[in-house]
């Protein structure tokens, strides 16, 4: 049984890409259900910053808990995320094990398990419920303004990317689609900064190299967007392009 419980972002311009967390109360093992939201949805989820997490407290069940996609990399000894970027975002991290798995041979492969009021390790092997991020593409012609525009009217906003994983999935899914043009998101330039338009702090950036540099363009071009290739880019913000939700 899957239960939606996040809010829909939306990413536009060539597109608008979406995306919502749902909770699947389905108990697989962190390998399995890895490879259920590969197949029926994007990912297993992704908590990118204090911001973020906090959002999806708000939205999720009280009681609602289960694997989120961190993974123990035993070769580089280092926490990452199912999309492949490191975990630099910690909650509280426990370990806990119940005596079922204190009765098990030692198991090296470790994932976290997400609750309300802290992360916790756990052996992968065991049957948990779990989250998907779920990215959709959805074309619709709109300038960035519109864009936002339509977003708001939804109780949503333009999306922010805050890490690298967040900007492999989006720009794997815009790869999947026929979108060949860089697609809106929630960044704009104004008084002399690149903001994301929902108040999220810019630590994170993948714009070409110089491509944040023009800051003697016209303002109507002072609009972020994301290309094909996953790089940022400037768009002019009056320009009418497709639009992707999800």
């Amino acid at each position: 049984m899957e239960k939606i419980i996040f809010r829909v972002i939306i990413i536009t311009s060539a597109c608008c890409l979406s995306a919502k967390h749902a909770h699947i109360q389905q108990k697989l093992n962190w390998g399995e259900a890895r490879s259920y939201c590969r197949s029926y949805h994007t990912d297993l989820t992704s908590l990118s910053s204090e911001q973020e997490e906090d959002l999806f407290r708000k939205f999720v069940d009280p009681n609602d808990e289960g694997w989120i996609g961190v993974y123990w990399d035993q070769t580089t000894s280092t926490w990452k995320w199912s999309g492949g970027d490191d975990v630099t975002f910690w909650k509280d991290l426990y370990l806990y094990y119940t005596q079922y798995e204190l009765n098990k041979p030692y198991d090296p492969n470790r994932n976290v398990y997400w609750r309300r009021d802290r992360w916790l390790a756990r052996y992968g092997y065991i049957p948990h419920s779990f989250f998907c991020l779920s990215l959709t593409v959805v074309q619709e012609e709109k300038t960035w303004e519109e864009a936002l525009e339509h977003c708001r009217k939804i109780n949503e906003n333009l999306t922010s990317l805050l890490s690298e994983t967040e900007n492999l999935l989006a720009t794997n899914e815009i790869q999947q689609s026929s979108i060949t043009e860089p697609v809106w998101i929630g960044l704009r330039y104004l008084g002399d900064t690149w903001l994301w338009v929902n108040g999220d702090p810019l630590e994170y950036d993948a714009w070409s190299q110089g491509g944040d540099q023009d800051r003697q363009c016209p303002m109507k071009r002072r609009c972020g967007a994301l290309t094909k290739e996953g790089q940022f880019s400037l768009g002019h913000c009056d320009k009418t392009t497709d639009n992707h939700q999800s």
